[in-house]
């Protein structure tokens, strides 16, 4: 029994190990985003807001971090990216209200917002076609192993995905639901 005794004991720490995590104020896991986060071009009017974002638990060594925000319904057969924002500092736990806007102000310093598919940088919100069923929005936050992604500005959705896939520790989502009618 006394050898058993260190095994329980590493089990139940284990199994109490909290997992990473990215959840929001404003927008629930498996609820609908709100008319703030919907786009305001390509037919849509909504306040194109990016929403409050915040995460913990993260992986050891975490260096960066970097968010996404990914529409994998989008009729284009590769999906939509809505949102990429890398080089985020290892001590950043939370993203206001708003720190989407495309001058990144309410970015922490050092921080890059690259191209969306809407062709420019910053939260880009949902604008779903008229009539389909709600799309699902996929909002991940990663932690890299490094402290940057030597990655321009004006890099490709695509090149930051391979960056992201290829420094990761860990990530954490959420998917949330938007569709016009």
């Amino acid at each position: 029994m006394r050898h058993l005794l260190p095994t329980l004991v590493f089990g139940l720490l284990c199994s109490t190990a909290h997992a990473f995590q990215l959840g929001s104020s404003e927008v629930k896991a498996g609820g609908t985003l709100s008319r703030a986060q919907e786009f305001n071009s390509f037919g849509c009017s909504g306040g194109n807001t990016s929403p409050a974002l915040s995460w913990s638990d993260v992986p050891a060594g975490t260096r960066s971090f970097a968010l996404t925000v990914y529409d994998p319904d989008a009729p284009t057969g590769s999906g939509w990216w809505h949102w990429l924002v890398f080089n985020l500092p290892a001590a950043t736990r939370s993203l206001p209200t708003g720190a989407g806007s495309a001058d990144g102000q309410h970015l922490p310093a050092g921080s890059v917002q690259s191209k969306t598919d809407y062709g420019q940088p910053g939260f880009g919100g949902a604008c779903p076609p008229l009539g389909d069923k709600p799309h699902r929005y996929v909002f991940t936050v990663h932690a890299l192993k490094v402290d940057k992604l030597d990655l321009p500005a004006d890099a490709m959705p695509a090149l930051v995905g391979y960056m992201l896939n290829a420094n990761s520790l860990g990530k954490a989502s959420f998917t949330a639901y938007y569709g016009r009618h």
